[in-house]
């Protein structure tokens, strides 16, 4: 056999070994390397977290871990993994998944309703990295307190109901500090005013807010009730805010997954800084986290002569509002008959 016809057999066999080398690399590289059904899942990958934890965190998903490890390595991926949230979809191949693995994806926070920061505190925690008791240290630390204007009992009154970007790594004070930012945001120029000119700051404008809030769920209701409330504030009487009450009893029994419907004499003359039956002014602190159209009623409430009102028994979820005490107690009655035709006993 000449020697040229050696190279030339050498060059090939060379060159298809090169080829099924390549095509095995390609392979390793491209092919699909996910063994979930859904079209996406979130893997969640802890602050100070090794590239050993996440390949704990990756083995139910990744199909191939050697596969996957080869171009992790290649693009220095253990070196420099990243905490947070992650989006891996269906048939990712390898260069896809350590892709994926570098774009920490936001949570959307959506809040609204809560009635005390212990609750707020739990449910945000089951959204981020940070529970909720590193929530309630953060929030309630005395130097942020002091620097920002807040005290323990009304500290709820700066989250306001939005949905949000967040990390999900996201710290527990940066949770808080980026409420706080919000917080300002949100209480502009314009607003401050408009509280001062009702006599409010902006926590008791919140913490107003948060009875109305209550009070209603019929937004358009709201100006004319937060009215009334202001007239009793300015006349120095008692709010006589039923939902204080209510509020006063949660807490007396730690349990704020009761449904209380009805507010009985006994109740009323119960010590507490939330009951407004006893105590002129405001409570203390929010009974609830208002929302936005709570807020804005409060800023901007219907001028009126109102005085008192009552659940209306002819237009449900509204109310009936009166301006003297007579005209009150005929509307009071008339839904106190009715509730106890309804057999409602709490």
């Amino acid at each position: 056999m000449s020697l040229k016809k050696i190279i030339t057999i050498s060059a090939v066999a060379i060159i298809s070994v090169l080829l099924i080398y390549g095509f095995i690399l390609v392979n390793k590289i491209f092919s699909s390397n996910t063994k979930f059904e859904e079209k996406e899942v979130y893997v969640y990958v802890p602050t100070d977290a090794s590239y050993a934890d996440v390949k704990k965190i990756l083995a139910p998903y990744v199909k191939n871990f050697d596969n996957f490890e080869m171009v992790a390595e290649k693009r220095d991926y253990p070196q420099n993994v990243k905490s947070g949230r992650f989006l891996l979809k269906k048939d990712m191949n390898n260069i896809d998944l350590v892709r994926a693995m570098r774009s920490n994806i936001p949570v959307k926070l959506v809040f609204n309703n809560q009635e005390r920061l212990e609750n707020f505190a739990g449910r945000i925690g089951k959204e981020i990295e940070a529970d909720s008791l590193s929530l309630m240290k953060a929030i309630k630390d005395s130097t942020f307190l002091a620097a920002n204007g807040f005290n323990e009992e009304n500290v709820f009154a700066m989250f306001i109901p939005n949905t949000y970007e967040i990390y999900w790594n996201t710290s527990a004070e940066k949770f808080r500090d980026k409420m706080i930012k919000e917080y300002n945001n949100f209480w502009t120029a314009d607003r401050i005013a408009k509280a001062k000119a009702q006599g409010l700051t902006p926590v008791q404008a919140t913490i107003l807010a948060s009875i109305v809030h209550k009070e209603s769920v019929k937004k358009d209701e709201r100006p004319r009730i937060a009215g009334v409330y202001l007239n009793r504030l300015r006349l120095e009487m008692p709010l006589q805010a039923d939902p204080t009450v209510i509020y006063a009893l949660k807490l007396r029994d730690n349990d704020f997954d009761q449904v209380i419907k009805r507010v009985f004499y006994n109740d009323l003359v119960m010590r507490s800084p939330y009951n407004t039956y006893v105590n002129k002014g405001l409570p203390p602190g929010p009974i609830a986290m208002p929302d936005i159209t709570a807020l804005e009623a409060v800023l901007n409430p219907e001028k009126n002569d109102y005085i008192y009102f009552c659940a209306s028994v002819d237009r449900f979820g509204y109310h009936e509002f009166a301006a003297t005490l007579a005209e009150h107690n005929v509307n009071a009655k008339k839904y106190s008959d009715w509730i106890a035709s309804q057999g409602v006993t709490r």
